[in-house]
Formats: C-alpha cells, sequence, structure tokens
C-alpha cells in the first residue's frame, strides 16, 4: 500500500474539473467520509489553495507494519475466558493508544456486563483528542492473509486516524456501534462456553470398551434337590440303564404303497358309486375295437395342413384332470368316444370322458405315490390302462376287473419310461433312471424282470420300439441317443448297433417315426430339435435337419418331448414356450406348419401332449394338472 507523505505547499491553484472528476469517481457513494473529504477538498479550492501529497512506494515490510487490526480480531476479545486463539495475530506496542485502550475497556464491559452497557461516544472522543499519532506505533505479525478483512470504510477511518484527528465521522461511529452491538449479541448467546462444555462431555463420556460385571457368585448356594426318577437311579442307588433316542417320524412326501393290485376307486369321493360303475361300463363298451380299424393310413400334406386348421379348442374343452403338475397324456383310440388320461407328479391317474353327461366326467385314481412319468393304453386291448412311475413300480389298469395290478417292481431302481416289445403288449421294455434297461414278461408270473440289461448309459430317459422291426429300440440318455437289439441284450458289455451323433447336452426324449420307423426326432436341451434317417442303421447315423426350438422350460415346468403325428409320417408335435401360449408341428424338414393357440382358453404351456390315432384330436397338459383338447 502507499503511504502519504506531506509535501510543500505550491502556488494557489484551483481544481481542474478533470480532477474533481476523478476524485467522484474514487470515492464509494455508500461512505459518508469520503463525501466529507470531498466537501473539504472543495472548500480548500474555494480558498484558492491546494495541498501537493508525494506517493511513495513501501516494501512488504513497511506494508505490513501498516496495517491496522482487522474487525476479527477485535470481535474476538470479548471472549476473553477461552484465552487468546492460536491463528490470533500478536501485537506489539512501544506505545500504548489510549484511544484503543478504551476501545478494548468498553469491548470488555460489553462482554462481561450483562446488559452490555456501552459508554457514551463523547467521553471516548476526548480519550482519542489527547493522543498524538506520532507516539502510537503498532507492528502485527499475521499468519494469514485471509485474516485481513479491509474496506474502504475502514481505511477512511484510518485516514482519521493517522492524520491525528479528533474527531469520528457520522459513519465511523454507526460502525463501531455496529461491531459493539454484535459483540455484546454474540457474547449473550455465549457459543464458545457451551462448545468448551460439550467437548469436556464428550471427552469424559468417552471409553474404549463396554466392561461387563460378572455378578459374584453367593458362597452359600441353595442346593436342588432331584427326585431318583430325574438322577436315573433306582431306589438302591444303582443307576439305570440309558433309554435309546427315539427317532424323530420322517414324514415321506411320497408314501410307499402297498405291493399287490389295487381297487380302481375313484379318489375324489363325491363322485357315487353309479357313477363310477357306468365310466368303467362306458370304458369296457368303447374298448371293443376291431384290428382292422388301427391301420394307418397317411394322406397328403395339403389335406393334412387343412385338417390341422380346423381343429378348435373351445370353453367345454379345458378343465382340470389331476391336482397337480402332468408328467404324462394317453388318448384312448376309440373313435365312438372320447377317453384321455393324464398322470401327475404325485401319482394321480386322472380320466376324462369328454361325452360324458355328468358335470365334468374326470375320474381320479391314485395307483402310483410319485411321478407317472409314461403312460399307455394297450394298442390291441385298449381296456388296459399301463403306467409306470418313479416309485419303481409298473401297474396295470384292469376296467375289467376295477383293480391296478402289479406287473413289475423294484425297490432298488426307479423308472422313468416303457414301451412294448410286442404287439399284444405282452412284452415291455423298461429305462431305468440309473441309465440300465429292462425286460418284463407279463405272461409270467410274479413282479420281478426277465432281464436287466446295462447299457453302459448315465441315465435313460425314454425307450421306444421300433415299429416295424420290433426288436429294436432306442434309448435316449444324458447326452447319448442309441439303438439297441434286445435279442442280444446281456447284463453287461452291451453296444448299441447305433449312434446318433450331435447333442452337446441332455437328451429329453427320440422317438421313432409311427408308421416306418425311417425317422427318429430327438429333443434336446441345446434348444434343438434334431431329426435323423434311420431307413438303414449305421454304426453313426448323423443330423439330417436340425431345428431351433427353445426348449427351456425351467425347473417348475415338465421338459418339452416332441412326439410323431400318429396319422402323419414325417410331421411331429411339441410345446411351446412362445406367446400366446401354443403347441406347435413342424414337418421333418423343419418347417413349421401349423400352431394351436387359442388366447382366451390356452394361457400356459403345455409341455406334454397326445395326438389321437385315427381322429384329429390333439390333447395337450400344463403343469398345473389341466387338459387343453383341440379337436374338429
Amino acid at each position: 500500500m502507499p503511504r502519504a507523505e506531506a509535501g510543500t505547499l505550491g502556488a494557489e491553484e484551483p481544481l481542474s474539473p478533470l480532477a474533481r472528476q476523478r476524485m467522484q469517481e474514487h470515492t464509494p457513494k455508500e461512505n459518508p467520509s469520503m463525501n466529507y473529504v470531498a466537501e473539504k477538498a472543495e472548500g480548500r479550492a474555494a480558498f484558492g489553495k491546494q495541498v501537493k501529497v508525494l506517493l511513495t512506494p513501501l516494501s512488504m515490510e513497511e506494508e505490513k507494519r501498516n496495517k491496522r487490526l482487522p474487525q476479527k480480531r477485535l470481535l474476538e476479545k470479548f471472549y476473553s475466558n477461552e484465552g487468546p486463539s492460536e491463528r490470533e495475530p500478536k501485537v506489539k506496542k512501544s506505545c500504548d493508544d489510549p484511544t484503543t485502550q478504551h476501545i478494548r475497556n468498553v469491548s470488555d464491559n460489553a462482554s462481561s456486563s450483562p446488559q452490555g452497557v456501552i459508554p457514551s461516544m463523547s467521553s471516548l472522543h476526548n480519550k482519542r483528542s489527547l493522543v498524538s499519532p506520532r507516539n502510537t506505533s503498532v507492528t502485527v505479525d499475521h499468519d494469514s492473509e485471509n485474516n485481513w478483512d479491509t474496506d474502504s470504510e475502514g481505511s477512511n477511518s484510518d485516514v482519521s486516524y493517522l492524520d491525528g484527528s479528533s474527531q469520528l465521522s457520522a459513519y465511523e461511529r454507526k460502525r463501531l456501534k455496529n461491531i459493539t452491538e454484535n459483540a455484546n449479541f454474540f457474547a449473550s448467546l455465549k457459543l464458545l462456553e457451551s462448545a468448551a462444555r460439550l467437548r469436556k462431555m464428550a471427552t469424559k463420556g468417552q471409553s474404549h470398551g463396554i466392561k461387563r460385571v460378572k455378578p459374584k457368585k453367593t458362597e452359600a448356594e441353595t442346593v436342588r434337590r432331584r427326585s431318583m426318577r430325574l438322577q436315573r437311579v433306582d431306589p438302591s442307588g444303582v443307576p439305570l440303564p440309558e433309554i435309546p433316542a427315539q427317532p424323530e417320524p420322517v414324514i415321506d412326501e411320497y408314501p410307499q404303497l402297498p405291493p399287490g393290485p389295487l381297487p380302481m376307486v375313484p379318489a375324489n369321493q363325491s363322485k357315487s358309486s353309479e357313477l363310477t360303475d357306468v365310466f368303467l361300463d362306458t370304458w369296457t363298451k368303447i374298448s371293443q375295437i376291431n384290428p382292422n380299424d388301427t391301420e394307418k393310413h397317411i394322406c397328403n400334406l395339403e389335406r393334412y395342413k387343412a385338417s390341422l386348421s380346423r381343429m378348435i379348442l373351445s370353453e367345454d374343452a379345458v378343465t382340470k384332470v389331476v391336482k397337480n403338475r402332468i408328467y404324462s397324456v394317453a388318448i384312448h383310440p376309440s373313435e365312438s368316444r372320447t377317453l384321455v388320461a393324464a398322470g401327475d407328479k404325485s401319482g394321480q391317474i386322472g380320466l376324462w370322458d369328454l361325452n360324458s353327461k355328468s358335470e365334468d366326467g374326470v375320474y381320479v385314481f391314485v395307483p402310483h405315490s410319485q411321478p407317472v412319468s409314461c403312460m399307455y393304453f394297450s394298442p390291441l386291448n385298449p381296456v388296459h390302462l399301463l403306467s409306470l412311475s418313479h416309485d419303481g413300480t409298473v401297474r396295470c389298469g384292469d376296467v375289467t376287473r376295477a383293480i391296478f395290478e402289479e406287473v413289475y417292481r423294484s425297490e432298488e431302481n426307479s423308472f422313468s419310461s416303457f414301451d412294448f416289445l410286442a404287439d399284444n403288449a405282452s412284452t415291455l421294455v423298461v429305462g431305468q433312471w440309473d441309465g440300465d434297461v429292462a425286460i418284463v414278461d407279463r405272461r409270467t408270473p410274479g413282479t420281478s424282470s426277465e432281464l436287466t440289461a446295462n447299457i453302459n448309459s448315465k441315465t435313460t430317459r425314454t425307450v421306444h420300439v421300433h415299429p416295424v422291426n420290433r426288436q429294436y429300440f432306442i434309448a435316449a440318455g444324458a447326452v447319448n441317443v442309441c439303438i439297441f437289439d434286445a435279442r442280444y441284450l446281456k447284463p453287461n458289455g452291451n453296444k448299441p448297433i447305433s449312434f446318433l451323433s450331435g447333442h452337446t447336452k441332455s437328451v429329453a426324449s427320440a422317438y421313432f417315426s409311427p408308421i416306418t420307423g425311417n425317422r427318429v426326432v430327438t429333443t434336446c436341451a441345446d434348444d434343438t430339435l434334431r431329426v435323423y434317417d434311420t431307413s438303414s442303421l449305421s454304426s453313426t447315423i448323423p443330423v439330417l435337419t436340425a431345428v431351433r426350438h427353445n426348449n427351456n422350460t425351467g425347473r417348475w415346468l415338465t421338459r418339452f418331448r416332441a412326439i410323431w403325428d400318429p396319422k402323419q409320417e414325417d410331421c411331429f408335435v411339441v410345446g411351446s414356450m412362445a406367446r400366446p401360449r401354443q403347441i406347435e408341428i413342424f414337418q421333418d424338414t423343419g418347417e413349421q406348419l401349423h400352431s394351436f393357440y387359442n388366447v382366451d382358453y390356452l394361457g400356459s404351456v403345455c409341455s406334454i401332449n397326445a395326438v389321437h390315432p385315427t381322429k384329429n384330436i390333439l390333447v395337450g397338459g400344463n403343469s398345473s394338472g389341466r387338459l387343453h383338447v383341440f379337436k374338429d
């Protein structure tokens, strides 16, 4: 900052208009003292005299000496109880200024006095008039420039102090009054005292850990008396032997049914015995079919597509047949009446007569205790309904005797699927979850198998017999799909005659085409439906057609199993995850021929499907036990 030094008086000359304009521009409008200086300068100009001022630059050390005490330091003087702040500048005085000392006394009195009484300003003026600026020198050691708070108003107040004026301007008096009032206000709040008190309380209450005092044990503790029964001793004092702990009863999710035949009594007790008898009689009558009626006729593709378009789903063709998720579906081959059967997760078998005159025409039986994963009506004698379950049993529901007789039973193994090796359904091939297959002859007494063969597979999900050469059957396992000859099976060391390559994940099903067996369709977890040409059974059969298809059904849906339409050699049916929910029909070339859907009555995924062998009837079962029947 520049410092003004008094110079010699020059010639008497008035202020020029330019100098007067510059003086007005550099004078703050809100500072009354500067107006006072300007008026005083105009007064001097009126008398024709002017004072010349020489401006000399000073070094930084001289500049620091001339810095005045900032307002913040003045406020901190009111908190004398807390002691000096660490960042407070150190003031060295060579001579005390009575005016400054008086201001401090006023501030101290304001902070200590409860009423904050301030002495009159006239006494302050009298005290200050007795002091000469030449007798006072102040040196300020400041540690930060952030505490230097100056403005134009403060600089004007210093002018009157440096030139030895004995009077304060109106602005300075107002400014000093505001500072004193603010100091009184902050002193009345006692913020520093409160902060110090809280800091002391926090330091006092702080602890490094909680020490729990353990209760002292009483020396003379009362000893409770225990009876001899609780002490497990007899009256003579001899300890009694330990009683073995009783095992907790385990509630089996699938309680095992007793071996042997079971009566064909509906589980839905609302059905009267008369209605059940009428239903069983109807089943017997429609099972009297002519063997010539089972011959399969192939129609051309255009007529087949036209027949598919005529098949619709109506409201009365949808009903809940079983309680839980459907694992298998079968259709009675009768053409006069529509009778469908469904097996669910809990071992129930529900039969639904769509032509029944009763309320719903559904009859539920419980011949198994675990999921019924495979079920067929006997092709030559439809009065028999054969079913296979994971509980290790194969049963035959004989409507003529109204019983479910036991065909095959295993206490060690769980079954996955079966098929008829003979046309008359006297011999079966049964797939097991451990990978083996069993040959069962129904004509022999007992419920054991004729042969159990290891086919070198981790698991066997489906088995299916060739429709023409019935000695061949195909087994779909974890990844491998193989064709075996049942005539050469032995307990171990069996080798397939053909291997269907190309699968990268587990295979859910594999089925021969219904008429010639020249095609095989497989459903794989790698989201692919594959068609193979099995007209000649070579050692390795390559893929003929691969169709991308979403087979990721998840945990709560039954896995898809693509099946052939019995009336058409080159078309197969499979469920779909697409929306709207639908059932799809593909040709062996990979072309999608038709989709069965109805937004009003089909709102779920039909994982398991079955097609009538002679009529245009398609049945789809979902995971809630409901059947949907499309028919023309």
